[in-house]
């Protein structure tokens, strides 16, 4: 059975219209064709309407939403199940929250990285809700190291609320880790393509988000900090969330106006939770067309057009 969040009610109410209106239909001699077609013209004029003028706080939600697809759902789909994990940072463990391998990209060997979420309570807990502790980013690290060395071309996926900010991940260096992330990222030799399919959030977010190209999907968000904590922060509340999401300029809209993404792959219209493979089809295209272009440019060539692209991002006053 779907979930439906809050603004996605009267979608709801009509699919379930629908239903009933089939059910007559087949436990009675009633012809119903003309009243379910009369109703799914309605769900797509309905859908229409909601999806197209959705709030910075309502993304937020379809970021989150517990059926949308997470990292493991777009490699595995992308590689048509070509994928080999590869585990363990050598130094502590292996950190079920950041997830990567080798994948085959139609005859070609792709890296991929990205935090993983759980589809479940139990796997959540497993996946330490996706937030990474220091492993994971030097697990991280060491694949993308080992992608830098046979030539082959890194994605990541990137979809956390923040870095594990328990006291142990303190003590093993997480500051040191996500900061080292991004100083060799910024150095790889190799094309590096970064995707946003969910949250992006704070220096949990930029440990794998350093790249020549840095893409949104539609419904996703990127920050410094989350609507919720913000709101807490300023209005010591979690009350001004909607508000403080508005204020974020988070969106991927807002983003690419901003210059501090590449690109926005759009989604379905009713999100990427419905319409699953028209998202991975899109993704997969995506990638394809950014590896071929990225590797026709000479790699000290590509990483200072990486390190420049940084540099010109935010607003500097002398």
């Amino acid at each position: 059975m779907s979930i439906y969040l809050d603004f996605e009610e009267p979608i709801k109410a009509i699919e379930e219209q629908i239903e009933k209106t089939k059910e007559i239909g087949d436990t009675s001699d009633l012809d119903m064709t003309d009243k379910i077609q009369e109703l799914e013209q309605k769900l797509k004029k309905k859908t229409k309407e909601i999806f197209t003028n959705l709030t910075p706080w309502q993304r937020v939600q379809l970021s989150r939403h517990p059926e949308r697809p997470y990292t493991l759902a777009y490699v595995n789909a992308i590689t048509e199940g070509k994928f080999i994990e590869l585990h363990g940072d050598r130094n502590v463990k292996d950190d079920k929250a950041m997830v990567g391998g080798l994948g085959l990209v139609d005859g070609k060997s792709v890296m991929f990285i990205g935090h993983q979420k759980g589809v479940n309570t139990k796997m959540r807990q497993y996946r330490n809700f996706g937030m990474p502790n220091p492993e994971g980013y030097r697990k991280a690290l060491r694949l993308m190291k080992l992608a830098e060395k046979f030539n082959k071309p890194i994605v990541t996926f990137i979809d956390t609320p923040g870095a594990f900010p328990g006291l142990e991940a303190e003590e093993r260096g997480q500051g040191e880790a996500i900061a080292r992330n991004i100083y060799e990222m910024m150095r790889l030799k190799v094309p590096v393509i970064c995707i946003i399919i969910g949250e992006g959030a704070s220096g949990g977010a930029l440990g794998i988000g350093v790249g020549d190209k840095v893409v949104m999907l539609e419904n996703t968000w990127y920050s410094v900090i989350s609507p919720e904590s913000c709101s807490s922060i300023l209005w010591r509340s979690w009350e001004f969330k909607e508000k403080a999401a508005d204020a974020l300029k988070l969106t991927s809209k807002d983003m690419t106006k901003n210059k501090l993404v590449d690109d926005v792959i759009k989604e379905p219209l009713d999100g990427a939770h419905r319409s699953e493979h028209l998202i991975f089809e899109r993704v997969k295209k995506y990638i394809k067309k950014a590896v071929q272009e990225l590797e026709t440019i000479e790699p000290e060539e590509r990483i200072n057009q990486r390190v420049e692209k940084f540099n010109k991002m935010g607003i500097w006053k002398h």
